[in-house]
């Protein structure tokens, strides 16, 4: 599906900020690409659609993975907002005719993966860099991608992990998997 067909498609269904937001991410998501070299409209698709099921009600979250034989773990049931990237994944191939690839990367984008290709480190860094983010540390997290991509997602996940923390909050075992999975495959 053509991006200007996928952008009406996800106006229509976020509220104004989100909807924001995602055209943000879709912006930083075509900076990155062009930064690693990977297809900038494939990068765009992705970044736009990343929160398409974001505002969805935690009650019909549930409903939609149950109807749709989607698996979740005791951490996203007790936290349906975490379901967004399930769903969104799922709606992005139903919906805008996505690859699985690209609906991984969306499936990815709030808690990470093991196994994260450059699409899904792409999204994932521009869904924590997009422009009206405002972090006081973006600066330094966009000097870590000037120098290495997985050094950049390694920084996220540690800022992740460490605000769970410090919030008393359960942390979803994807985040740890993924965090030890990069740890790995960097050395």
């Amino acid at each position: 599906m053509e991006i200007e067909k996928i952008i009406k498609i996800v106006e229509s269904r976020l509220s104004e900020k989100r909807f924001h937001h995602s055209k943000c991410v879709m912006e930083r998501c075509e900076q990155i690409a062009k930064q690693v070299k990977y297809d900038v409209e494939i990068a765009k698709q992705v970044g736009i659609a990343h929160d398409i099921a974001k505002e969805i009600p935690n009650e019909e979250k549930l409903e939609y993975v149950k109807t749709n034989k989607i698996e979740i773990d005791e951490i996203e049931l007790n936290n349906p907002t975490l379901l967004h990237a399930k769903i969104g994944a799922d709606i992005s191939i139903k919906e805008f005719g996505f690859s699985e690839d690209m609906a991984k990367a969306i499936r990815a984008h709030t808690t990470g993966i093991e196994n994260m290709s450059i699409l899904d480190k792409i999204l994932f860094i521009a869904d924590r860099t997009s422009c009206e983010r405002g972090f006081p540390d973006i600066e330094y997290l966009n000097g870590l991608l000037e120098k290495n991509i997985d050094e950049a997602v390694l920084y996220i996940f540690d800022k992740k992990i460490t605000l769970q923390i410090e919030k008393k909050a359960q942390m979803h075992p994807d985040t740890i998997i993924a965090r030890n999975w990069l740890l790995k495959n960097m050395e």
